[in-house]
């Protein structure tokens, strides 16, 4: 029987399926690690980019923070936080947040810096509060860039979250961690098929969050930006025949 043949085997046993080993066990470990890292991370992030950007103070600070925050490696802070707080969900939990905050800090400071200047001088030559100026210009322009930078953290985090299962936490990096120890290249196989499902299903739906939060002018604009295929030929050239 061929490799990808015993993989399927291994998909089809309902074994798998069922349990607190099973698929939906391990898939809503992984999921709800995942998902409380990225929002914690968002709660922590976004105001903070937001406000850096909209007062155009401190971003340089904030810029070189966060690329030193990804410069250090996952699992090194894993194992690190490890040492200091031991086995279970708490250093898999600080890992994923630590991952995930630099990308969402650079891109609300990019996002909300991004905004055309002329929009914002426009609102407050109106009389338009400073707050008001943030929820009603900044933010609403700066939506694509901001969420650009959600897309990227949650999508780290679900792939990274596979390293939670090396400090004693469930998740489908298990099938992964358990199938290396047990020489099983099958569940190995089987667990990465898994988290690379999931890592794409993450990025579809935020994509789709994305979309839909940002407003249909924008998206409008940035579709009639777009060259259309043979409409922007300079005047007098004449199609080849």
């Amino acid at each position: 029987m061929s490799f990808l043949a015993r993989v399927a085997g291994w998909f089809l046993d309902p074994a798998h399926w069922q349990g607190s080993n099973g698929v939906p066990t391990r898939l809503e470990e992984h999921v709800l690690m995942s998902l409380a890292a990225t929002a914690a991370a968002a709660a922590v992030a976004l105001p903070v980019g937001v406000w850096l950007g909209h007062t155009g103070r401190g971003g340089l600070w904030a810029i070189n923070v966060s690329n030193v925050g990804r410069a250090i490696p996952s699992f090194a802070l894993l194992v690190l936080l490890l040492l200091v707080l031991g086995l279970g969900a708490a250093p898999a939990f600080v890992t994923l947040l630590a991952l995930a905050i630099p990308p969402m800090v650079t891109n609300a400071y990019v996002g909300i810096r991004g905004v055309d200047r002329g929009l914002v001088d426009a609102a407050r030559g109106l009389g338009m509060p400073d707050h008001l100026v943030l929820l009603r210009v900044e933010l609403p322009n700066a939506v694509p860039v901001l969420m650009a930078g959600v897309r990227t953290a949650g999508v780290q985090v679900v792939a990274t979250a596979t390293l939670a299962a090396l400090v004693a936490w469930g998740g489908l990096g298990r099938y992964i961690v358990d199938g290396l120890s047990q020489l099983d290249y099958v569940q190995v196989f089987a667990g990465a098929v898994l988290v690379a499902a999931l890592a794409g299903a993450t990025e579809l739906t935020l994509a789709a969050l994305q979309r839909a939060l940002t407003p249909a002018g924008l998206r409008r604009s940035r579709r009639a930006s777009r060259p259309r295929r043979g409409r922007d030929r300079p005047a007098g050239a004449e199609t080849a025949r």
